[in-house]
């Protein structure tokens, strides 16, 4: 890798930011970058090889299906839901032109660690967003009551599965804003042995 290379890496990496998918535009990614953004999200660290999780794309002529599925889980989600909610999760389904969900799918039980697994999955999750933006994309992570809907847990995972989110990709229809972030003082700090 040169300096160039390396330059630019940590640019991409500097310059990542998610975006709201309801503000999302096409074009969103082709099947040929899915695929390419799919197989780098799988390029995670692995503990035991075990591969614990795996995605699932929505296709657009799915989203009146996914809209339906999500009205019909509402109601044990949010028992009081009235029609503005039912629209709000009418519009989780459609917006953004593409859709992945990534599912946690750990080997259980197994000497690596159910947590260590987890962890995995949330870094192909991280993957799959920087992959995204390396394309000239943008990628939303939600999760949401839908991710821990057990309706809608049941229609994507198998039993003893979880869903880690919904990822929308697609195109800024707005410029992007930078979130503050917290400074480095206040998440960094040395360790001390602790005294014998």
């Amino acid at each position: 890798m040169t300096l160039n290379d390396c330059s630019s890496t940590l640019s991409l990496l500097e310059t990542r930011r998610s975006g709201r998918p309801a503000d999302m535009i096409a074009p969103g990614p082709g099947a040929e970058q899915l695929e390419r953004i799919l197989a780098i999200a799988a390029r995670t660290p692995d503990h035991g090889k075990l591969l614990p999780w795996r995605f699932v794309t929505v296709a657009t002529d799915q989203r009146p299906a996914l809209a339906d599925l999500l009205a019909r889980a509402l109601p044990d989600a949010i028992p009081d839901a009235g029609a503005a909610h039912y629209a709000k999760a009418v519009e989780f389904a459609h917006q953004a032109p593409s859709l992945v969900v990534v599912v946690s799918s750990p080997v259980v039980p197994h000497k690596i660690a159910l947590w260590e697994q987890q962890l995995s999955a949330g870094a192909a999750a991280m993957n799959l967003l920087l992959a995204t933006h390396a394309l000239g994309f943008v990628g939303g992570w939600i999760t949401g009551w839908a991710a821990y809907s057990e309706m809608v847990r049941a229609a994507f995972c198998a039993p003893g599965e979880r869903i880690v989110g919904f990822f929308f990709l697609g195109s800024p229809g707005r410029e992007l804003e930078e979130r503050p972030r917290a400074p480095l003082a206040t998440l960094v700090r040395q360790w001390t042995p602790p005294v014998a």
